[in-house]
């Protein structure tokens, strides 16, 4: 069994993802940090979408075959030249230094650690480039929130090429925030820094509410962006936010390497399609041109699986990251990784199949 230990050495069993949401609502709440818990957790409106990112895994039946010689499974995979031991990579979540005081430093080590893909926002609690710094030679990404500000954009794509990223996430689906109750009734305002912003303005981000901070962010992204970027960086797109085949073909067509399935884990439109739901048609429509990467609601190992024979070929996890590090910083996020690839690992051996591409030739049944 899985234990995170906590700063105050308080020993944390993990019996799954879920039942760790509670532990740290306990926990933050305790220290007075009852607003930052809810801008971690909730979502929008009604949370009927966020509900249903989950729900949906349910949707979908794995069939298992049996007497195949199956005796261990092999997690390791690659994106984008990029060797991974696990296909399980942690989603970009801004101001990590919500959950713990380390932030983004600690996540992006346990990342290095287990082996998977570290993404740091464009709000993050930690710059680009000291992220880069505590995990040297670990791949890591850059998630930019475009700026109306074209010079804060080519600012702010160049530091994170000095610090020697493999690839930009293009927030998408998020040019506003989503209407989140949590942070009205709790008049949440952002209370640490935000050093990738604070390296260009005056402003840090220090005692903004979400809506402050969006304010600058630029809403009408065109697919004419996804060039601009790469121009500036010299890396690969990966637009992150799509949640229609017709999107996914015009990003594409538009110079996008890679197709981020997402809809922020419930957080933005709320009343749209579980993420699930929406990736078969938009891996179908695909076609293996790029790579897949797939988030929102993942709570299990068999989440992962369904997932991967969906058509993913890489699937992230945002809260659960947060979950682990509030409690056991960077050994917290290790842990539930491991967790993550323990429960993954058993469903591929019962499911009878070994490696990451055999799951992704497995048909799943309604």
């Amino acid at each position: 069994m899985a234990y995170i230990t906590s700063s105050d050495e308080e020993k944390v069993e993990i019996v799954n993802i879920k039942s760790l949401e509670t532990r740290v609502k306990e926990r933050m709440e305790a220290q007075g940090n009852k607003g930052a818990f809810g801008y971690i957790r909730g979502g929008s409106e009604d949370e009927w979408t966020m509900a249903e990112n989950t729900t949906a895994f349910n949707h979908k039946k794995i069939v298992p075959r049996v007497l195949r010689g199956v005796d261990s499974a092999d997690l390791s995979t690659s994106v984008l030249g990029i060797n991974l031991k696990t296909p399980i990579i942690q989603a970009p979540v801004a101001a990590q230094g919500l959950a713990h005081m380390k932030g983004e430093v600690d996540t992006a080590k346990a990342m290095a650690e287990v082996g998977s893909l570290f993404s740091i926002s464009t709000y993050g609690s930690t710059s680009v480039e000291e992220a880069a710094a505590v995990a040297p030679g670990a791949p890591q990404f850059f998630q930019l929130y475009m700026s109306k500000d074209d010079h804060f954009n080519e600012f702010l794509l160049k530091k994170a090429v000095e610090a020697g990223v493999k690839a930009i996430i293009l927030t998408a689906d998020s040019t506003l925030g989503g209407y989140r109750e949590e942070d009205v009734i709790n008049h949440f305002q952002f209370p640490l820094p935000m050093p990738n912003l604070a390296a260009f303005s005056e402003s840090d981000g220090t005692g903004k509410g979400i809506g402050e901070i969006y304010a600058a962010a630029k809403q009408g992204l065109v697919l004419e962006d996804i060039q601009k970027i790469k121009a500036i960086t010299g890396l690969p797109v990966l637009v992150k936010g799509i949640q229609s085949p017709d999107d996914a073909l015009l990003a594409i067509e538009a110079g996008a390497d890679g197709i981020w399935v997402s809809n922020h884990g419930g957080r933005q439109l709320d009343g749209g399609p579980a993420s699930f739901d929406v990736l078969p048609a938009i891996a179908k429509a695909v076609n293996k041109r790029v790579p897949v990467i797939f988030d929102s609601g993942v709570r299990r190992g068999e989440h992962v699986f369904k997932a991967l024979a969906s058509g993913a070929d890489l699937v992230a996890v945002g809260r659960p990251v947060l979950y682990g590090l509030n409690l056991g910083g960077a050994l917290g996020v290790q842990s539930v990784f491991e967790h993550l690839n323990k429960e993954l690992s058993i469903t591929m051996q019962l499911a009878g199949t070994k490696t990451i591409d055999e799951i992704k030739n497995t048909a799943l049944i309604d």
